[in-house]
């Protein structure tokens, strides 16, 4: 007998002991079905000690597993050691980890492969080749007929030898058992993501590169540059920072050095921050290497797709993996390197369960494989930024733009104190949407807010419309005849009347795409406008549909929100229009300034990639305001430089790191009484400071209430230390009435 201990998905940071009569260190890494408590749950074999080492709970009490899944193969010790990685650094319950970073099919208490021929298939060993016939008595006749066909020589699949007789299972557990048959795992069949070319002949790498080479254009001397340094490294681990303006061709240098990989027959990972970027890379992706195997793994494929995908890339079958957050788990058991797109954005922070960041678990990932990680962006990070200063990152600079003669987008600022505004939108910004009509260019119209208008508002005594879920305010959504809330999903229809004093006449104040899109369809009736933002999205194909009439130019101005912000290339798009970017200004979040800018730089970028003059309009009462300085000139480093001097000066991240506990319950007073009671339990160190409890900017959140307690320290060595005692004293102390988490490098408050 063998003690495995379990991974399992539940709040405890421990694995558990069951037994199992036969197993081999092969199978540490397998799905296991066990019961636990009054049911069965799936779970993850992490470790397999011998019976005779005991176990941490009485022997009298381990209970044995039900089944082991070898369906598909193990897996593989460095994804397991990314998961204990995740484990410590994130303090979140290992079976949590474990169990997130796998496809929600694979998850479920049954075999991926079922009734297959594939999958598991039996054949006889040596032992089993030179057993003796006349060992098993006659009346065995299902026994004999068995091991009479698996002499034959073809394996069996569980199938074919369950269809022979009712007792022909339970004799070949009999022969396992035996050590006279043994069993392999044989791959599991791939649901045919996308058609593909037989790549592991002789001549394999050679088709793919050649294939590949056909399309590439040439490189400029800085992309060259950037390609020459990391292709010369790609034996080892070092972390790349490629710092290049919107339109430079950060993307060709990618395709660059993935051709190299697929020469070398090694695999490559892309994460991006979102899945409206995935369709418009994997179509470049595709187009570049045809004969490549490549799979996309993102929240947009059914549970089938998504777990085939992941075994194809597990089996080393998948030579590009291309995808958002999750897909930093994937197992690659050949994978040569790690591209990080959009480094910066904020999406690649998990914001429930296990925090993580997918970009610093990439980092790791790339330091535990020894292979390099490309971090890009036009706008780093002020934390990647700051250790590219420190020479922790490498980097790799892209100045000028990739198409010839393409240039930068000319920045103006409207003044909106000086002109008339009308709905939003200022006279010089309609005349430059009918100067881009007129020469058949095309415009977009940035605004991120969604729905018709943010509030509704009665004139008679101020009542603003609230969600009684959240501390926010409904958004009307006027087509739609109906208040949603943002936060929680909550809807409602509109009110005849204000609740607070019976004024009937109650208006939208504020506005939101569908008020601007309504506006332009007014003021510019002949113009092909589109607005595209998370509602105008929902329906299955939408998004491709609507950026196929975008490329096709059957669209003269598109009104959108952070969706059309980064990523795509419209070469016929002129002019970006910015409306209500002030909001952000002066906002309480720190990190609120170099948000705006990598935004707003990365909207106006979206002008003039081509061989179009591009133009920038801001909207804005602050037109002095240095961020705009730094937008206009294009200058990111002088902002960098400005932020981080004022982050040294106030003690934020990067030069300090951070880690709030987070709480909620049905009323405020409970969670800060709790999180009060956290902060008293363990006396930090001197270099660890723990602040009072404070609610959190958005307090009521799906009708809890949310308070947090953050904790900081100059060294990320001692903050952990301080965290990984402090969470086991957590476990410990009373608070049913309470929800917390641990949220470790947090970004948003």
């Amino acid at each position: 007998m063998f003690i495995i201990r379990v991974a399992i998905d539940v709040p405890v940071d421990t694995l558990f002991d069951y037994l199992v009569p036969e197993i081999g260190l092969q199978d540490i890494g397998v799905r296991v079905r066990v019961p636990f408590g009054k049911k069965a749950v799936t779970g993850v074999v992490m470790e397999i000690i011998p019976y005779s080492s005991g176990s941490r709970i009485p022997s009298i009490k381990l209970k044995p597993a039900i089944e082991l899944f070898r369906d598909i193969a193990p897996l593989p010790e460095p994804l397991l050691n990314l998961f204990r990685f995740c484990n410590t650094y994130y303090h979140h319950p290992i079976g949590q980890v474990v169990m997130n970073g796998l496809p929600g099919r694979l998850r479920e208490g049954k075999p991926f492969v079922k009734n297959s021929p594939a999958g598991l298939q039996y054949r006889l060993t040596d032992a089993g080749r030179k057993a003796d016939v006349s060992s098993i008595p006659v009346r065995r006749i299902v026994k004999r007929r068995l091991l009479a066909r698996l002499g034959e020589g073809a394996p069996l699949c569980r199938e074919e030898i369950k269809q022979s007789s009712v007792r022909a299972l339970p004799a070949l557990n009999e022969f396992l058992a035996l050590g006279w048959v043994e069993e392999e795992i044989i791959s599991p069949p791939i649901l045919p993501i996308y058609p593909t070319n037989d790549l592991h002949g002789p001549n394999g790498a050679k088709r793919t590169a050649a294939v590949a080479d056909a399309a590439i254009p040439a490189l400029t001397g800085e992309q060259q540059c950037a390609f020459d340094a990391i292709a010369a490294q790609t034996d080892r681990f070092k972390p790349w920072l490629l710092h290049g303006i919107t339109g430079s061709g950060k993307t060709e240098v990618y395709l660059r050095l993935i051709s190299l990989l697929l020469r070398q027959g090694r695999q490559t990972l892309v994460l991006v921050p979102e899945i409206n970027l995935t369709p418009q890379l994997e179509a470049i992706f595709r187009s570049r290497f045809p004969a490549a195997r490549l799979i996309s793994l993102h929240s947009g494929l059914n549970a089938s797709a998504r777990a085939a995908g992941w075994v194809q890339a597990q089996q080393g079958n998948a030579e590009i993996v291309l995808g958002t957050r999750l897909a930093v788990f994937t197992p690659m058991p050949g994978l040569g390197m790690v591209i990080v797109d959009e480094e910066q954005d904020t999406s690649f922070k998990q914001q429930e369960g296990l925090r993580y960041s997918a970009r610093d678990v990439a980092i790791f990932r790339a330091k535990q494989a020894g292979i390099p990680i490309i971090l890009g962006s036009a706008t780093p990070s002020l934390e990647s930024y700051y250790n590219s200063l420190t020479g922790r990152y490498s980097r790799l600079r892209l100045t000028s733009r990739a198409v010839s003669n393409a240039v930068p987008p000319v920045v103006r600022c409207i003044d909106a104190r000086t002109v008339k505004i009308v709905e939003g939108l200022s006279e010089p910004l309609i005349a430059a949407l009918e100067k881009r009509l007129a020469v058949g260019e095309q415009s977009l119209v940035f605004l991120n807010r969604r729905g018709y208008a943010p509030v509704l508002w009665c004139g008679a005594c101020g009542w603003i419309a609230p969600c009684h879920r959240c501390s926010s305010r409904l958004v009307v959504h006027l087509r739609e005849g109906k208040l949603c809330c943002h936060h929680c999903g909550h809807e409602e229809r509109f009110p005849n009347a204000c609740p607070e004093c019976g004024n009937q006449d109650l208006a939208p104040y504020g506005h939101g795409t569908q008020r601007i899109e309504t506006a332009l369809e007014r003021r510019l009736p002949n113009a092909r406008i589109m607005r595209i933002d998370r509602d105008s999205i929902r329906r299955k194909n939408a998004w491709q549909h609507m950026l196929k009439d975008i490329q096709e130019q059957r669209i003269d101005i598109l009104v959108g929100t952070q969706i059309l912000a980064k990523g795509h290339d419209f070469p016929n798009l002129s002019l970006v229009a910015i409306l209500n970017s002030d909001a952000s200004l002066f906002s309480t979040d720190f990190r609120a300034s170099e948000r705006a800018f990598a935004q707003l730089m990365q909207v106006g970028g979206r002008a003039g990639r081509a061989n179009i003059p591009g133009e920038v309009l801001v909207q804005t009462e602050f037109p002095a305001h240095p961020l705009y300085e730094a937008l206009k000139k294009q200058d990111y480093d002088s902002l960098a430089q400005v932020l981080l001097a004022e982050r040294k000066n106030a003690g934020f991240p990067p030069f300090v790191h951070q880690a709030l506990l987070r709480a909620e319950a049905q009323r405020i007073d409970i969670a800060l009484d709790y999180l009060a009671r956290a902060a008293a339990i363990l006396n930090p160190s001197r270099q660890v400071n723990v602040f009072d409890p404070v609610p959190a900017q958005m307090t009521r959140l799906r009708g809890m209430e949310r308070a947090y307690l953050l904790i900081q320290s100059s060294s990320r060595g001692k903050l952990q230390e301080f965290l990984a005692a402090w969470r086991v004293k957590l476990a410990e102390l009373p608070g049913r009435k309470v929800r917390w988490s641990l949220d470790v490098d947090p970004v948003e408050f």
